[in-house]
């Protein structure tokens, strides 16, 4: 099932108006907006998001995998749906970045981030015939019960990096064998500081968050945690960010955000666990390598 971001019509825009959305690969999130790219509901007019900009892209047709280096898309044949029977972990190169929950409108955001970033891109879904259709050969699809081992097993292939954006998948995972980094976006702090109807509400999902952080402390795999404050369905760009004590608990932050910070956490592999807050704020990361670099070797310096 696709989220609303995919399902929104979109009004053609030339391309030479986007073509600075390159700049945001080795900056800090540039969620560019065309003047002329705009969507009209309930008569009002709305400047669309970064991320529907990219689908733009994604749904451009020739244009764009010329850029991207990608062969044509599939169109009726399904030989990209078929699984590799027989494969041999021996010499495997694991290059890709798999994103869990690549059904959630959040997930959807990790998977543009990462396309725009020219990553290979593996998806856990539901329906991977719905996720051919709206991404292409951009994204490797594959579905299955995370509780099954030789499921996982195919889906961990060649993957060097998950990313997490939404709990319980580690809690679930049967195995995570050969992963060599970890990515989870976080929202504990936020469900913790949650009371009265709010606190009965986001019970199940505080119960997974803390075990998905059990599972991944006691794994021995590096991991990135992102204790992110409240997550919001606003664009993101507008907003520096705060990675103060506590702003993940009393603050917010745009999903656009937190989807591209996700992605640039995969440059930066900690030794063994590394975890900090963010929410939006008026600090600015111009390179968030060298900023995540910094905050991780002071991290290490205190441990």
């Amino acid at each position: 099932m696709l989220s609303n971001l995919l399902l929104h019509s979109i009004v053609p825009t030339p391309s030479s108006e986007l073509n600075p959305f390159l700049k945001c690969r080795n900056s800090s999130p540039l969620f560019l907006v065309s003047t002329r790219h705009e969507r009209v509901r309930c008569l009002a007019k709305k400047k669309i998001g970064f991320m529907d900009q990219i689908l733009d892209y994604i749904e451009g047709g020739p244009k764009l995998r010329k850029w991207y280096g990608a062969p044509d898309l599939v169109s009726k044949d399904e030989s990209a749906l078929k699984d590799e029977d027989g494969f041999s972990e021996e010499g495997t190169i694991r290059d890709a970045v798999l994103v869990t929950d690549g059904d959630t409108e959040i997930g959807q955001m990790v998977i543009l981030s990462l396309i725009v970033k020219k990553a290979r891109v593996k998806a856990l879904v539901k329906d991977k015939k719905a996720a051919l259709e709206a991404f292409g050969l951009y994204v490797e699809p594959v579905a299955g019960d995370i509780r099954d081992g030789p499921s996982l097993k195919k889906a961990l292939r060649e993957v060097r990096t998950i990313i997490c954006p939404k709990e319980g998948f580690l809690s679930s995972a049967a195995s995570l064998k050969g992963v060599q980094h970890i990515v989870l976006l976080s929202q504990l702090s936020n469900y913790r500081s949650a009371s009265g109807v709010q606190a009965l509400l986001k019970g199940n999902a505080k119960k997974m968050a803390e075990q998905d952080e059990a599972v991944l402390v006691a794994s021995g795999i590096p991991y990135t945690i992102i204790q992110a404050g409240s997550l919001l369905d606003t664009p993101g760009g507008n907003q520096g960010f705060s990675f103060e004590e506590g702003c993940a608990t009393a603050g917010t932050l745009s999903k656009e955000d937190a989807a591209f910070i996700c992605v640039e956490a995969t440059d930066v592999i900690p030794k063994g666990g590394f975890a900090f807050e963010v929410a939006n704020g008026n600090e600015q990361v111009s390179d968030w390598k060298v900023w995540l670099t910094r905050l991780l070797e002071k991290t290490e310096q205190l441990q």
